[in-house]
């Protein structure tokens, strides 16, 4: 009986709201939304260089690029088992309740209510004798349905926000893997910087040995002084000493890798990347406009734009009146005996209006606090549209120096190796003095831990600019461009 309540005629329900709609809508004049409205303004892409240009973006899986399956290994096992990737999982599958919470206030409601209530009914009240001053049982099975109907879209426009907080979540998940991917990558690479950088000091210290050696054979012979003995004595303590300092950081950047896996220090313990196996990957060197799409970051900033001022016309909703059609259909009676009998069923259908006349300034205040909330999501989008940009920007111009330096840094070590074969034969020969072959040798020295710094550059600015253009993510949907303000 309760279904067939619900589905009265379309005219008659219509008859029955039509005067209490039109008394609502004179009333909600009370209240105001006017003057209230967001005021700031998505920024267009091509204000900020971005061009509509064919580009090879990286693929979801870039560092097999690299074909490193260690590397390989620990990315997989980060993705896996990295804490902060699995808060932004939870916070994905927070929002995809919070929509369908929203969602359930759309659809009807129906409950069920069963109750037995042994009471004593008071005789001056509105029972007669024998029921009054008598106790009597109360029975009651009802099904009680209600439904609101959403006449101005307060409750689409809630589900809209949901949504679009729920499709927020899902590109700031994603965003977490690409930064962590990109962050591992890093690692990987400094720690290949690391141990190619104490692979040099390795062979300096050797070469600063025989140094030493052939300078006190000199002093014995009477060839050379104590001077340089002592002055050849001090560098190998030093090259020493850098090996230890490099050390600390191979085992600090083992540990940080292992961190970023969700793993301990054991797990890494005896990783030893060489940075001479690492290629260098083949990049865009342009802005491309499908950066916007490409960006989780940007991404999940403009899905907070679009659920922000759904969040406004939900606010301004909330000025109009809410109309339930409620009913309930079911059986009451005092009494056992005559409880689930035809005569005691109850039936009830009918609207429940509530309208807002005086809120004491709390609905306006809830819709410019709305208000402000896009605005501050608009200005989150612009930021992050122009750190992404600068972030790309940036790897770009440093990729574009980079192989320019590494070719001079090259040129100029074959040069410094030419000068040290020179200088290391006038040594032996007596033709010059320690001091000269210290000199050079120093040269090299640093011309070689440049050498290696360099190319774990060009690799960093790889990763980066990787990052830069999204790390492969590419979003399924997007909110329309140029959002219109809620009026």
């Amino acid at each position: 009986m309760l279904h067939t309540s619900l589905i009265s005629s379309r005219g008659v329900r219509r008859a029955a709201l039509a005067g209490p709609l039109l008394a609502a809508l004179l009333l909600a004049g009370c209240a105001s939304t006017g003057g209230i409205a967001p005021t700031a303004h998505l920024t267009p892409p091509q204000q900020l260089g971005l061009q509509p240009v064919q580009t090879a973006f990286p693929k979801t899986d870039w560092w097999t690029a690299f074909h490193d399956p260690e590397l390989d290994r620990l990315i997989a096992t980060a993705l896996a088992d990295n804490p902060s990737l699995q808060v932004a999982q939870a916070r994905l599958a927070q929002a995809r309740a919070q929509v369908q919470g929203a969602d359930s206030a759309l659809k009807p409601k129906l409950g069920a209510a069963v109750g037995s209530t042994r009471e004593q009914f008071s005789a001056n009240d509105i029972y007669p004798p024998p029921l009054g001053g008598g106790w009597y049982t109360e029975n009651q099975a009802m099904l009680q349905g209600s439904w609101e109907l959403d006449f101005f879209g307060k409750n689409h426009q809630t589900l809209q926000a949901a949504i679009g907080e729920a499709h927020a979540a899902a590109a700031q998940d994603q965003a977490a893997r690409v930064l962590l991917a990109s962050n591992v990558t890093s690692a990987y690479v400094n720690l290949a910087r690391l141990i190619a950088v104490q692979n040099v000091l390795q062979q300096t210290l050797q070469q600063r040995e025989h140094m030493l050696k052939l300078v006190r054979d000199r002093v014995n012979a009477g060839l050379e002084t104590t001077v340089q003995e002592k002055q050849a004595l001090a560098e190998v303590p030093q090259i020493r000493l850098q090996i230890d300092q490099t050390g600390v950081q191979i085992t600090q950047a083992r540990n940080l890798l292992a961190a970023l896996t969700g793993q301990g220090p054991q797990a890494t313990a005896t990783l030893a990347p060489q940075l001479d196996a690492l290629p260098t990957l083949a990049l865009p060197d342009s802005l491309p406009a499908e950066l916007i799409g490409r960006r989780a970051d940007i991404v999940a900033a403009r899905w907070q734009v679009e659920a922000a001022l759904h969040g406004v016309k939900a606010a301004r909703a909330a000025f109009y009146p809410n109309v339930n059609l409620t009913a309930f259909a079911g059986f009451t009676a005092l009494g056992f005996s005559d409880w689930l009998q035809s005569s005691s069923q109850t039936l009830g259908v009918g609207p429940a209006l509530t309208l807002p006349i005086f809120e004491g300034g709390a609905l306006r205040a809830q819709l410019r606090g709305k208000a402000a909330q896009a605005d501050a999501a608009i200005a989150q989008y612009n930021g992050t549209l122009v750190d992404a940009v600068h972030e790309a920007a940036d790897a770009i111009a440093s990729r574009q120096s980079i192989a320019q330096q590494i070719a001079q840094q090259q040129q100029a070590l074959a040069a410094a190796q030419d000068a040290l074969r020179l200088v290391d034969q006038r040594y032996k020969a007596g033709l010059s003095n320690y001091l000269t072959v210290l000199s050079v040798q120093s040269n090299v020295l640093k011309l070689q831990q440049a050498g290696v710094d360099l190319r774990a550059q060009a690799l960093a600015d790889d990763v980066a600019l990787i990052r830069a253009l999204g790390g492969g993510y590419k979003a399924k949907e997007l909110p329309a461009s140029a959002p219109a303000k809620p009026s």
